[in-house]
């Protein structure tokens, strides 16, 4: 059972910065792509970000390019989303997931995530 945690929320102001974390409790993140996700109560979800674990490569959403960086700690099994140029329409509860099987390792071509762990809150604000 994949088990996921994602943490860093809080209150930050416009252009502000966030870190939220990512952690995995029963496997390897070195062998699953991660994907960020968000959502607002109302709207679908988002994906907008991932990291492969095949080579390592990285996607964005159009919306967060340029602002947000995902990046891998394989020593803490921990992958990070640094928050950058925070806007008010970043605010979401934010959380991770997995591919879902038969898929694993790789980000893009519509690969079907999981609905992931429980959420972070991160509110932009003044």
């Amino acid at each position: 059972h994949v088990q996921l945690q994602a943490s860093g929320g809080g209150l930050a102001q416009p252009g502000g910065s966030l870190r939220l974390s990512c952690v995995a409790s029963t496997f390897s993140l070195d062998l699953y792509a991660i994907g960020w996700f968000r959502q607002v109560p109302g709207k679908e979800r988002e994906q907008i970000s991932c990291i492969s674990s095949y080579d390592g490569s990285t996607t964005y959403a159009d919306s967060v390019k340029g602002r947000f960086t995902i990046s891998k700690d394989s020593s803490k099994n921990t992958v990070y989303l640094q928050m950058d140029r925070l806007k008010p329409e970043d605010t979401a509860v934010y959380y991770c997931a997995t591919p879902r099987p038969p898929y694993r390792d790789r980000c893009g071509g519509g690969v079907p995530f999981g609905s992931g762990g429980q959420g972070t809150l991160v509110t932009v604000s003044s």
